[in-house]
């Protein structure tokens, strides 16, 4: 029992510590309107002015990553069809895109196969709520997560979600801010060390 007790109090000192570090920001950060303006891009499906908020080396992955998915497909059929779902006939052409124009191509894709008509998506772009709950800065203010509650109606349906967007100051232009998508995934980078031993 006192070894649960240590476990808990170790943890909790270990949380309380991290918080420590991270900073609360103000409503009025630069990163809050950021936020709001890509989650109404992607509402709308203005997926160009999404594209263009996102972090380059995010787009770069995912344009990968689409890559690696359809060359590894185990079938050719399979592959026929995820390049038909993308509306491209090799994997050349889709190897030759920007990621940013890759990106684009993707998320149409995938909303063009939920059939949402321009009614539905005209009613959740006029009652969509952003509501940023708290905005916590780690990384000495380079890196912003934003707590996000949304809420949206269909013609028949309230959506509500609870959503963490991580933005990223840009390297070149400090007052520019880009946001991460992929930033809650898990990702590895091999240690210097690992390196060094090949």
């Amino acid at each position: 029992m006192k070894l649960r007790s240590l476990i808990l109090i170790t943890a909790f000192s270990f949380v309380f510590n991290l918080g420590a570090r991270a900073e609360t920001l103000p409503e009025t950060h630069p990163t809050a309107a950021v936020v709001k303006k890509y989650l109404e891009a992607v509402v709308k499906q203005d997926w160009k002015t999404a594209a263009a908020m996102l972090l380059p080396s995010s787009l770069e992955r995912r344009h990968s990553q689409m890559i690696a998915s359809i060359q590894n497909s185990e079938t050719m059929t399979l592959e026929a069809a995820k390049l038909n779902m993308l509306g491209i006939k090799d994997v050349k052409e889709l190897e030759k895109m920007s990621p940013q124009d890759a990106y684009v191509l993707d998320r149409k894709a995938v909303h063009d196969r939920m059939k949402i008509t321009p009614e539905i998506l005209k009613r959740k772009s006029e009652t969509l709520k952003i509501n940023i709950l708290g905005l916590i800065s780690e990384e000495d203010g380079k890196i912003v997560h934003a707590l996000i509650r949304t809420k949206q109606e269909t013609l028949d349906t309230d959506i509500a979600e609870l959503l963490l967007i991580s933005v990223v100051q840009d390297k070149d232009d400090a007052k520019k801010w880009l946001v991460a998508p992929d930033m809650q995934n898990p990702m590895s980078t091999p240690l210097k060390k690992a390196e060094e031993k090949k």
